[in-house]
């Protein structure tokens, strides 16, 4: 064909491959022979990208984002997300909350009024109320984590940055649960997730749930929500740690239409706050010890803080990774999410005494799930995965004679009947209704035919109750993918006053699943090794000419303080590696202290010199 502007000739032809960077022999002779032609040449695809499309954000506080700039390792790996091109675009999150500061700077472009309003009011607007000591900031933090703007001078970057963020006002008021209801179906086929850190009081001692009317909300979002897909619902696991409260006596946190999120320290220590249940799915950092920095947003009056902290401020994390995901597959079920989510959650650094392997080899624990969440993983696995078959309920009515507690009661029951039906677990519930004259000395395990036990419910010192539990849910997610088929064994156990009395009325096990065979699927962490070449120490020496070498290991980006650059060792050396930039640099373009693109906390960006200067 001749080509626009100049009188170019390409010829294409079928027995060339597309990518083939040896000449095809047959027509390179044809051409030399040929007198008309004075010269050609085959063309072969050149790798090329957008100078100063560096993945690491020049925000003035991305340097101080501790939990996703590489700081501390393992980060929630963001910025390998990011490097595969996923930043949330055409995702709308919503954070249920105290209200949204719409016009902050490092919102007001992600604002979506379509996914707010003011329950509190009952009007459109969401913006907080001020005044009363300014405490009306929480719902504005957790937007700023997941979709502050990102290179735009101003705060940090959320974590999904190009996603639709609103804000629901409905904590500034009486809470009631046609109010509940309301926010968790609000706008259901505009909204993608919804974000929220909120449930019974965290005082050790209640047992509370949804009401009828949000209990239903929740089921309607998952079979109607975004198109039928199901609406994603994350939730706080809970602060109730230094009183001991256990996040399954919270009905927010336990159903199974929610994700619940854990917290962890930068260090891999436990929060003191940090509550514990096997309702809990995932983690993510809620705060640091080692320094005065905890998590970095958006705060009232326009301004930006660093003193976020909280399992409240894990969720909206963890809201912003699931954006990416649905962004890398936005076909994916409520359900799907879950299965993902578990399978990109790592133990990592994650300091507790309870990590035990299940049934298929995942280790897993009551403070924090399946782990500290992974971004990079989370969007690679979305974008390989096939959908999951239907979901299968079966219960078991295991007691049809009250029993006495006493001081320990074990009842057994076989499932075979589900075993049709069910191969591969996901939730599975215990309902139970009991009497005790001390409610918090009681502790509930259930085991597995795999041989995995969940404690269902720990001891907790200040329920002092004498109602028991009516009809109340457990849940548990540690048995996921495992077969159900077999023995399960309930425990109840009173680990206080021997005088304890009490009667077990109902017990009913109830399992969720689908009929595949999970555990048959190759996991997304088992990767292939993008490696080419290693050196006798075994660090890689060539990433080919997609991935970045930088010490020694294969990056997809390259971190804050390096820059990307051809390495150039031989004419035809096709390797990237990650050049160190000026010590003065955060991000930078070059060698140079004048091809600064951001600056380290403490300096100053001068725009006409690209130069970082202490102030």
């Amino acid at each position: 064909q001749v080509m626009e502007g100049e009188p170019y000739y390409h010829f294409r032809h079928r027995g060339t491959r597309q990518r083939a960077l040896s000449r095809h022999w047959g027509w390179h002779m044809r051409l030399t022979r040929d007198p008309q032609v004075l010269w050609f040449e085959q063309q072969t695809m050149k790798r090329r990208s957008k100078r100063g499309a560096s993945v690491v954000p020049t925000d003035p506080w991305f340097p101080k984002q501790w939990y996703m700039n590489n700081d501390i390792h393992p980060d929630l790996n963001i910025l390998t997300a990011w490097s595969r091109g996923y930043t949330g675009l055409g995702v709308v999150l919503t954070v249920l909350d105290d209200g949204l500061e719409k016009d902050h700077p490092d919102l007001a472009a992600n604002y979506d009024p379509l996914a707010s309003y003011d329950f509190n009011s009952n009007d459109p607007d969401p913006q907080p109320r001020y005044g009363d000591g300014d405490k009306n900031w929480h719902g504005t933090r957790c937007a700023g984590e997941v979709a502050a703007v990102a290179n735009n001078r101003v705060c940090g970057a959320g974590v999904a940055y190009n996603a639709k963020i609103g804000g629901v006002r409905m904590l500034d008021g009486s809470i009631t649960d046609i109010v509940e209801a309301q926010a968790l179906s609000l706008q259901p086929q505009h909204i993608h997730i919804y974000s929220a850190s909120w449930g019974p009081e965290d005082d050790g001692k209640t047992v509370d749930g949804p009401g009828v009317l949000a209990a239903a909300a929740f089921h309607r979002g998952v079979t109607q929500g975004r198109d039928g897909l199901g609406s994603i619902f994350i939730w706080a696991s809970g602060n109730g740690g230094i009183n001991y409260d256990n996040c399954n006596c919270d009905g927010y946190t336990n159903s199974i239409y929610t994700v619940s999120v854990g917290s962890v320290l930068g260090d891999g220590q436990r929060p003191r706050y940090g509550e514990s249940c096997p309702a809990i799915l995932t983690t993510t950092y809620s705060s640091r010890t080692t320094s005065e920095v905890q998590i970095v947003t958006t705060d009232l009056h326009h301004r930006c803080t660093d003193k976020h902290t909280g399992t409240s401020a894990s969720a909206p994390l963890a809201a912003g990774m699931v954006a990416l995901a649905l962004e890398a597959n936005p076909a994916l079920t409520w359900r799907d999410l879950q299965h993902l989510i578990i399978r990109a959650s790592k133990p990592a650094h994650l300091q507790a005494e309870d990590w035990v392997e299940n049934g298929v080899g995942r280790r897993v624990s009551h403070y924090y799930g399946y782990g500290l969440l992974d971004a990079g993983l989370l969007v690679q696995a979305a974008t390989a995965w096939a959908g999951t078959r239907p979901q299968e309920k079966c219960s078991v009515q295991a007691v049809q004679v009250p029993r006495d507690i006493g001081s320990r009661l074990i009842i057994s029951t076989d499932v075979s009947s589900c075993s049709q039906s069910i191969r591969s677990l996901e939730h599975v519930q215990v309902q139970l209704s009991l009497s005790y004259s001390r409610r918090g000395d009681l502790v509930v395990a259930l085991s597995s035919p795999m041989g995995t036990t969940s404690t269902l419910v720990t001891v907790r010192p200040y329920d002092t109750s004498r109602e028991g539990y009516k009809d109340w849910t457990f849940m548990s997610t540690h048995f996921w993918d495992e077969n159900p088929r077999g023995i399960w064994t309930l425990r109840l156990e009173n680990r206080g006053d021997a005088r304890n009395t009490g009667q077990l009325t109902s017990f009913i096990l109830h399992l969720h699943g689908t009929d595949e065979d999970m555990p048959a699927r190759r996991s997304a962490a088992t990767a292939t090794d993008e490696c080419l070449s290693r050196d006798l120490q075994g660090a890689c020496e060539d990433c080919g000419s997609s991935l970045y070498t930088h010490q020694g290991s294969c990056l997809s980006y390259c971190p804050p303080r390096y820059y990307g650059q051809a390495r150039n060792a031989t004419p035809r050396d096709t390797a990237r590696v990650c050049a160190r930039c000026h010590p003065s640099c955060y991000t930078c373009q070059g060698t140079w202290a004048n091809n600064c693109t951001s600056c380290p906390s403490g300096r100053t960006f001068q725009d006409h010199t690209h130069t970082c200067h202490r102030p």
